[in-house]
């Protein structure tokens, strides 16, 4: 692992860093973590959550998923505060548990985000035709697809840049949603109707799931929203995955992530609490609204109060947020194929990078399934829309999963091996090993019970079961084997090179960026 001095006393100790740019500031990565990954899941999927679990069980399992999600987060910028190489996971399982599962959540990481682009983008033309029928959904696709392209071919500040603002329209969109559910609930609305809690008592706080009576029914409603909830929070792990291309890395992924649940409490579950408190349940709209953000309970609400010209300004948002959702996961998943082929993974040429320090090659070939968007160009575009929502929501599982199992082994590891965490590390993470404990518990029982309603007499359906259960063999079979054929090993906690990273970071100290001026007023968001 050779290091060297670049220009201008940016320090770079890996040899990957020779051609990556270092693009990304502390601003970049404290706003990609704090609103990057918010997206169609929380905006439109959620709706699906309360028509399924009611106010209560979609604000409980939003709460309880966030809360797992926080253990992930915490437990892979430990390790990216340490070895901070693009890929995330992929580089840090290939050196605390074994390369076999670095092979394996690598191709599954490229295989999720193979989905995801297209789901986010399809989204995107969706939500166009709320203003417009006119234009086929193939034109938006492509002039969509093209500007993803664009977004991440040059250089990484780009990318940073235009996250950077994309969060902050989804965090004004948020506090102002926010803000207008509770005057609606109050009665500030034009029908100046105070709704309070009412349609958490009418139609109720639960519902019952597939008309199941009694407490198995709504327990079961409540149960299904740990699904729809992965999807929406899907991709919140991102910030170490261009950690080989963000400035001071020890510093800025442990700053991300030290806030991590309060951002989820307040952006995801304290939203969703509002929206479910000024929109019912059992509202035919909420499901079955028109086109794009039409269908999205904010838009809804916005609807219900008769305030006419919030839904097209929630949908201009929206449509920002779908497109920034792609921009993330093209990204992740190009830095995934990249650190797959630094590890001897996956062909070298993937390494390739252009002059602006991109994986162009990387970038293009995922890119490239941008095409299976046009498979929504039909009057069938819902129901690839909702299978594409399964897929990328399993694989989010498997991937919080793998990350808590890799970081429990470079726990002990560093427990084998004498190393004091909290002295020697760079930053080590609070309530551990029990937050990944928990986490990985918890997530391996929703993913196995996450297709429990395909097994129920009479609602079996080959789409759902698919969804819920392909990305369990796939990974096995891609982790078996290539052990198989590599005869790789399991890595030893007492061999683990962590002695050999805590002094890459002696040997190479870090300076954090300044404040960030101008926005430190908004400093509880990300301090």
């Amino acid at each position: 692992m050779a290091f060297e001095v670049a220009d201008e006393g940016d320090i770079v100790e890996f040899e990957e860093k020779k051609d990556l740019k270092r693009g990304l500031k502390q601003r970049h990565i404290q706003m990609i973590a704090l609103a990057g990954t918010i997206g169609t899941g929380l905006f439109l999927g959620s709706g699906s959550a309360i028509v399924q679990g009611g106010p209560a069980g979609a604000f409980m399992g939003y709460l309880f998923v966030g809360i797992l999600v926080a253990g992930v987060v915490l437990s892979i910028a430990e390790m990216s505060a340490l070895v901070p190489l693009s890929g995330g996971i992929v580089r840090h399982a290939h050196y605390f548990f074994d390369p076999a599962l670095s092979f394996a959540q690598g191709w599954n990481t490229v295989y999720s985000t193979l989905i995801s682009l297209p789901a986010e983008i399809t989204a995107a033309a969706v939500i166009i035709t709320f203003w417009t029928t006119a234009v086929n959904n193939a034109v938006w696709i492509t002039i969509l697809g093209a500007l993803l392209f664009i977004s991440n071919l040059f250089f990484v500040r780009v990318y940073g840049e235009l996250e950077f603002t994309f969060a902050i329209l989804k965090i004004m969109l948020i506090i102002g949603l926010t803000i207008m559910g509770l005057v609606v609930d109050l009665g500030g609305g034009p029908d100046h109707v105070r709704i309070g809690f009412y349609y958490w008592q009418n139609p109720g706080p639960l519902v019952q799931y597939l008309g199941i009576p009694g407490s198995l029914g709504q327990f079961l409603g409540f149960w299904t929203t740990f699904s729809n909830a992965a999807y929406a929070y899907a991709g919140v792990e991102g910030i170490s995955v261009a950690a080989a291309e963000t400035r001071n890395p020890r510093h800025a992924i442990p700053r991300a992530a030290k806030r991590i649940f309060f951002r989820v409490l307040l952006f995801y579950v304290f939203s969703l609490l509002i929206v479910s408190m000024i929109v019912p349940s059992n509202d035919p709209n909420l499901l079955k609204g028109g086109a794009g953000a039409a269908r999205s309970p904010f838009v809804i609400a916005a609807n219900r109060a008769g305030i006419k010209v919030l839904p097209h300004i929630i949908n201009a948002v929206v449509l920002t947020s779908a497109w920034s959702s792609g921009n993330s996961g093209m990204l992740g998943g190009s830095r995934a194929l990249y650190g797959l082929a630094v590890e001897g993974h996956a062909p070298a040429f993937f390494k390739r990078v252009n002059r602006f320090g991109v994986p162009y090659i990387a970038v293009c070939s995922i890119g490239a399934f941008l095409a299976l968007g046009y498979m929504t160009v039909s009057d069938n575009a819902s129901t690839v829309f909702s299978w594409f929502q399964d897929l990328v929501g399993s694989a989010a599982l498997v991937l919080w999963i793998v990350i808590c199992t890799v970081y429990l082994r470079f726990y002990y590891g560093c427990k084998a091996q004498g190393i004091d965490r909290h002295a020697e590390l760079p930053w080590a993470a609070p309530f551990q090993p029990y937050a990944a404990w928990i986490s990985a518990v918890m997530f391996s029982i929703i993913l196995l019970t996450g297709g429990f309603s395909v097994f129920i007499t009479g609602n079996w359906d080959a789409q759902g079961f698919v969804g819920a259960y392909f990305n369990i063999p796939l990974i096995f079979i891609l982790y078996f084997g290539y052990k198989f054929a590599k005869k790789t090993k399991l890595v030893r906690l007492d061999e683990m090179p962590i002695k050999d990273f805590i002094q890459i970071a002696k040997d190479n100290p870090e300076h954090p960026d300044p404040p960030m001026k101008g926005w430190r007023r908004l400093g509880f968001l990300w301090s």
